[in-house]
């Protein structure tokens, strides 16, 4: 990628954790395609050269004007009215579950160090709020590239744990950002469909938009288990309980399904873009998402 801003060198990236490999892999092999999708032209656009003064930035330099005319020049590029965007990504117990693939939390992980990724190259700020019953990290949003390794630190050190209550923290969130932006929610969304509907018209009514990824794991889908199975809950310990999932396997997903019935039902209501992503899915589908949203900005 040309980029200076990505332009990092992979063996001090490597000091700063997995996440940072894995989301620099992921988007460059992304951004390698974008050229040749609708999603071309989402850089900021160049508008012109002008003389170079001592305090500019060197990697704003044109080196190949500078090979012309043998003067430096900086590169300018038009303004856009940069996005800001917050990543709320749930840490709750359920979040913890893992099946044949990575755990929802693990996923959602990959796709919020994406996106960070992204956005930051984008020019655009990203913040971070992570939760389960309270707000555990809390990162304002910002637009340099030291702020990338801030964002993927605190994901990489959180594990998931504690019970969900989406609702109450989505609602301090919608009162706590001022500005007008763009919430990006990482969640399985286990809570009662009419209070998540309450929190995300909270967040409407101060006119942010909102992208909900609705993340499960096939097992949650699909139910596959044939044995006696022991289910453990996640979020309370020493909760556990055996089942014969052949007899209550029509009930669960005639449940569930209702339950994502009516999730995706209640987001159209509300305006909020809603993306279900299974753990066994490609994670640039949710890169693709945001880029989609971002073109409709301009």
């Amino acid at each position: 990628m040309s980029d200076s801003f990505l332009s990092f060198d992979p063996t001090s990236l490597a000091r700063y954790g997995r996440l940072v490999l894995i989301a620099r892999r992921l988007v460059e092999g992304f951004l390698t395609g974008v050229h040749k999708s609708p999603y071309k032209g989402f850089s900021v656009e160049f508008a012109e050269h002008r003389q170079y003064y001592p305090g500019d930035e060197i990697r704003h330099i044109d080196w190949r004007a500078y090979g012309k005319t043998d003067r430096y020049y900086i590169k300018e590029y038009e303004e856009e009215t940069n996005l800001k965007a917050h990543l709320l990504v749930d840490a709750s117990g359920s979040m913890g579950y893992k099946g044949k693939h990575a755990s929802k939390f693990q996923y959602a992980q990959y796709i919020a160090a994406s996106l960070a990724y992204l956005m930051l190259h984008q020019r655009d700020a990203v913040g971070l709020v992570i939760h389960d019953t309270r707000v555990r990290r809390l990162i304002a949003p910002h637009a340099n590239s030291k702020h990338l390794l801030h964002v993927l630190r605190a994901l990489e050190e959180t594990q998931p744990g504690g019970e969900t209550a989406l609702a109450p923290l989505w609602h301090q969130t919608a009162q706590r950002i001022k500005q007008r932006g763009l919430v990006v929610i990482l969640s399985d969304c286990f809570e009662q469909v009419e209070s998540l509907l309450h929190a995300l018209q909270h967040f409407r009514h101060r006119r942010h938009e909102v992208l909900l990824f609705h993340i499960l794991a096939p097992e949650e889908i699909e139910f596959p288990f044939k044995k006696w199975t022991l289910f453990r809950n996640l979020e309370t310990a020493g909760h556990k309980i055996l089942v014969d999932p052949n007899r209550w396997r029509k009930e669960y997903l005639h449940n569930f399904q209702r339950f994502c019935k009516e999730l995706r039902e209640a987001t159209g209501r509300t305006q909020v873009d809603y993306y279900p992503l299974r753990t066994d899915e490609p994670v640039d589908r949710a890169l693709g998402v945001y880029l989609t949203k971002r073109s409709q900005r301009r």
